[in-house]
């Protein structure tokens, strides 16, 4: 079952949440990293670039996802779960979309806006271009800090989220004792009529 039905995730939607997972943690950990790192070494360089070229696999995908998500059905949220549960899962789920799509964008803007104008270039193959900062901004050191601060507490707030989807998640599987977990593993098998 590659689509998404009423009452489960599809194979595509479920690649792309643990492939995007998978990314997201590893990105949040290298930037934490990152940001203790001397900023002139070689060794830094290379890590900064492998965080912006996952960071646009990140956006990339987070595209992808978002258009199959709005050409396959959400399934149906837990029977009995409490209205402000379920508003809270809405708004959560609107607050990751929101930070996995400003996150590399903010990057992206930070490193156009750099006074040290290093290019990007995604796994040392593809440059990808600066993109044009807003001069109401200020100078590029001015804009440039605008967007680290963007980006930095940005991450905070993803990494907050990401910690209460994931312990949302264990709540409905250990405590609530419902299928949204396992959803999110494999597809339901499809139901025939007999």
């Amino acid at each position: 079952m590659l689509r998404n039905t009423k009452s489960g995730y599809g194979w595509v939607a479920i690649a792309f949440h643990w492939t995007m997972a998978i990314l997201i943690v590893g990105m949040l950990a290298l930037g934490l990293y990152m940001h203790q790192l001397p900023q002139t070494e070689q060794a830094t360089f290379q890590l900064f670039q492998l965080h912006k070229s996952i960071g646009f696999v990140v956006l990339t995908l987070a595209v992808l996802r978002l258009f199959w998500r709005l050409i396959n059905p959400s399934p149906r949220l837990p029977h009995g779960m409490h209205p402000l549960e379920k508003a809270a899962a809405h708004l959560g789920h609107a607050g990751l979309y929101a930070l996995i799509f400003a996150l590399p964008v903010t990057g992206w803007f930070m490193v156009s806006a750099s006074p040290w104008g290093i290019p990007t270039i995604l796994f040392n193959v593809l440059p990808v271009p600066h993109l044009p900062v807003p001069g109401a901004l200020g100078s590029q050191e001015q804009a440039e800090s605008f967007f680290k601060l963007l980006h930095e507490y940005g991450a905070y707030l993803l990494i907050t989220l990401v910690t209460v989807h994931v312990a949302a998640a264990l709540k409905h599987h250990f405590i609530a004792r419902d299928d949204t977990l396992n959803r999110m593993i494999s597809p339901a098998p499809t139901k025939t009529d007999n």
